[in-house]
């Protein structure tokens, strides 16, 4: 039998395995033109909670009781398609399940040969085109600048805060451990770093960190951290807003400072992005950043949870802090 992971019910606030439900279909059979899938990493990503909401966005939001679609790798195990061969390996969004057929529109084969297969949902997938096109195309950064980058010990954070470095910047990021903080500083070459678990007065941390200002925020987080870094920033900052985990799961209207003073004050920048806003800058991101991981300028990390029965339980750690990089999820 085929596993497939559907959308029970919507999550009220953080989400509980209830949201989720695991039901047993017949394996597909592939009929011409077509490909037999089986899964073998699943990425799960903060992004997907906004969409089990039933509320208009970007993308339309997960139906009830059908399949949650991720970034995701899967083996040919079955072909009747001219441009796949059994034993390919392709990547793109597809649904959880652990068997499934399709025409491989969307889809483009990786290299297990050259990279790690899971690379190709990390720094080689969505998770390093947001980092390089985020921090290039909205960031601009200089030689000099101050880079302060939230959730930074997260998939993007960690590959944004490196770029930083290649770019030239001084690199701030802030995570919620010691452990983590002291990764960033260790392994991904940032300057300081800072564990807003234990910081007081997060405000006084942030500009400690950052005795110059902030001249680029890459925000991964919103909230509190948010404010805080934003009383803190330079004449003309960018501020690319990647992502607000930390509001994800709020069952209330989050109120905070009022930004238009700031943004007017510093004639900064703040603009909200989503990956495919440029789509056309792909090959030339996948290019570089491929080129780095081949010349060892940038490295990533991966919380690695096995088993398809607890890809919903892997979804929802990312609420609590509990990976370190790119959280994935091996069948």
């Amino acid at each position: 039998m085929n596993k497939v992971i559907l959308l029970n019910k919507r999550p009220f606030g953080k989400p509980t395995l209830d949201d989720f439900k695991i039901v047993n279909e017949e394996i597909p059979i592939a009929k011409d033109g077509e490909i037999l899938l089986k899964t073998t990493y699943v990425s799960v990503d903060p992004y997907l909670r906004g969409r089990m909401n039933d509320s208009k966005s970007y993308v339309p939001p997960f139906e009830l009781n059908k399949p949650i679609q991720s970034g995701i790798i899967a083996e040919v195990v079955e072909s009747k398609h001219a441009k796949f061969k059994t034993g390919d390996f392709l990547t793109g969004n597809l649904e959880w399940k652990e068997y499934q057929v399709t025409t491989g529109q969307g889809l483009y084969k990786v290299d297990e040969n050259e990279f790690k297969l899971s690379a190709y949902l990390g720094v080689l997938g969505m998770t390093g085109l947001t980092a390089y096109l985020g921090l290039t195309e909205i960031g601009l950064p200089k030689k000099e600048e101050t880079l302060f980058v939230s959730g930074a010990a997260g998939a993007v954070g960690t590959i944004v805060g490196q770029i930083g470095k290649l770019l030239g910047c001084k690199v701030v990021g802030i995570t919620g451990s010691d452990e983590k903080a002291a990764l960033l500083t260790s392994k991904f070459g940032f300057d300081h770093a800072i564990n807003y678990k234990t910081s007081p007065d997060l405000k006084e941390a942030v500009k400690n960190a950052s005795p110059n200002g902030i001249d680029i925020y890459f925000d991964n987080v919103g909230g509190e951290i948010s404010d805080a870094v934003l009383a803190n920033i330079n004449k003309y900052a960018r501020l690319p807003v990647c992502g607000a985990i930390s509001l994800y799961n709020t069952t209330t209207i989050d109120l905070g400072p009022r930004l238009q003073p700031i943004i007017l004050t510093k004639s900064a920048t703040m603009r909200g992005f989503i990956v495919g806003d440029f789509f056309e800058k792909f090959p030339t991101a996948t290019k570089q950043l491929t080129l780095w991981l081949k010349e060892n300028k940038i490295t990533f990390s991966e919380t690695i949870v096995e088993g398809f029965d607890n890809i919903p339980q892997a979804f929802i750690d990312l609420f609590d802090g509990k990976n370190e990089g790119k959280m994935i999820v091996k069948i």
